[in-house]
């Protein structure tokens, strides 16, 4: 299968040069991926609504490359307040529960927009 690049219609994507998800055989790798819904932040001061959010942005992007839910092998969630790290987490385990991908919360100091608290890459693998 020939390299497969899945695009969210993001504005930063053209202005940054990258791909939402990029499919290269079996594997699927999400981008970073922020609370932005129709051009806007969703969930501005809501980390678990932010999180649902973006991870239902990845699980599109995942999808559209061929994947599903379930072959998410690892997330990685950057958070700009680590003391909301539990929100972060339940919206993930409403997904993630029974998937239970590797999984890492990060703490950094800023994302791109301060009205995101959260960003969050994926890596998926299709078995078969």
């Amino acid at each position: 299968m020939p390299r497969q690049l899945i695009t969210s219609g993001s504005p930063f994507e053209p202005e940054i040069g990258f791909s939402r998800a990029v499919r290269s055989g079996n594997r699927i790798e999400v981008s970073g991926t922020a609370p932005v819904v129709n051009g806007q932040t969703a969930g501005v001061g809501d980390c678990y609504a932010q999180t649902k959010a973006v991870l239902g942005i990845i699980i599109k992007a995942v999808e559209e490359a061929g994947g599903k839910t379930t072959d998410i092998i690892r997330t990685r969630i950057f958070l700009t307040d680590m003391s909301l790290w539990k929100e972060a987490a339940r919206a993930h385990g409403e997904i993630f529960g029974e998937i239970r991908p590797a999984s890492s919360f990060i703490g950094t100091s800023a994302l791109i927009n301060p009205e995101w608290l959260v960003e969050i890459e994926a890596s998926a693998q299709i078995e078969g």
